[in-house]
């Protein structure tokens, strides 16, 4: 669990990344959970935008992507969506709060 600093943080952090997916018409299935999970394994912080086409609600896509990465919703921004799971690889340097 995010105390709201680290929660803050992140949401700083994340507004100079840049989306690496995006959910569509298929909404959550297998292999963008795959996809996004072998992306925050390597970043710890990753942006996705849910597209408006799909008629998915993103706060409720958000908490629902988050359950299948075991990962921390951070925010939803319009239709943007942060996610933050610490890595639990060594070769990567992990974010400090």
């Amino acid at each position: 669990m995010l105390t709201s600093k680290q929660r803050s943080n992140l949401r700083s952090m994340a507004q100079t990344i840049v989306p690496i997916t995006q959910v569509g018409k298929l909404g959550v299935n297998e292999s963008l959970i795959d996809s996004l999970y072998k992306a925050i394994e390597k970043r710890e912080i990753i942006k996705i935008t849910v597209l408006e086409n799909s008629g998915l609600d993103p706060k409720e896509t958000g908490f629902e992507i988050a359950e299948k990465l075991d990962a921390e919703f951070v925010c939803a921004t319009g239709r943007k969506l942060v996610f933050y799971r610490r890595s639990s690889s060594d070769k990567i340097s992990h974010i400090e709060f």
